[in-house]
């Protein structure tokens, strides 16, 4: 007989990114992969990797995200369900991914302000990332004027909020940042990143609370990926 499907996972750290360690139980298990009734790991997504750490003893090494649960693989024979476990992420890590996740907000921000151009896609490491915009072709001195504009945003120390937003009552036109809508119909509350006065996204990553958190951003490359699509490599580090 198979086993039920678990319910589904609590996400902690929609609500909380600077939670570092949280208790949960472990909700089902499938070979080397634990879902737990709740977690404040972040599952590989939305361009942004996975959390690493620990559950109890155990090392975890990925964690991905299937429907409305949540597995974790573990390094060793996982807990039986029902057992009580201990969480801690690798917090270093963990802010690392969130200073760049939010460069790469502020990235977005300033160029749709200045260009008015959509991002067509992105991926990024903790403190490295590209990202892909409509340009053709990029204007004259780009590099220098996008990384003089984003650090003067960090600067500003401009607030990063997070709130949720029913989906019947979201407009799209106000999340004009992405080429194609990134929030799946199935979806029924959004959950909004405000970069305040720059930038708003539907968003399910993780971010630091305000731009100044950032540290300082180094555009190293720019590229051709086609007639309307160049990239942008960036750096992080700290101020």
């Amino acid at each position: 007989m198979t086993a039920p499907p678990p319910d589904p996972t609590e996400l902690l750290y929609l609500r909380d990114a600077y939670l570092r360690e949280f208790d949960a139980v472990v909700a089902a298990v499938d070979g080397s992969r634990v879902a737990l009734d709740r977690t404040a790991y972040y599952p590989t997504g939305g361009g942004q990797p996975h959390d690493v750490g620990t559950i109890g003893p155990l090392g975890v090494t990925a964690v991905a995200k299937d429907g409305h649960v949540v597995w974790h693989t573990v390094d060793g024979p996982p807990p039986a369900p029902g057992t009580p476990v201990h969480g801690a992420i690798d917090w270093a890590r963990r802010h690392a991914l969130m200073r760049t996740h939010t460069a790469l907000h502020i990235l977005c921000g300033v160029i749709w302000h200045r260009w008015h151009k959509a991002v067509t896609g992105g991926n990024m490491e903790p403190l490295s990332a590209r990202m892909d915009f409509e340009f053709d072709p990029l204007p004259d001195g780009f590099g220098a004027t996008v990384e003089e504009l984003v650090n003067a945003e960090i600067a500003a120390a401009r607030p990063v909020e997070v709130r949720f937003v029913p989906r019947d009552a979201l407009l799209e036109d106000d999340l004009v940042r992405t080429k194609v809508s990134l929030v799946p119909a199935s979806v029924p509350e959004v959950r909004i990143v405000d970069i305040v006065g720059l930038d708003t996204q539907a968003d399910g990553g993780t971010h630091v609370r305000a731009t100044s958190e950032v540290g300082r951003v180094r555009v190293v490359k720019t590229e051709s990926k086609g007639r309307q699509n160049k990239r942008i490599r960036i750096e992080v580090a700290d101020a």
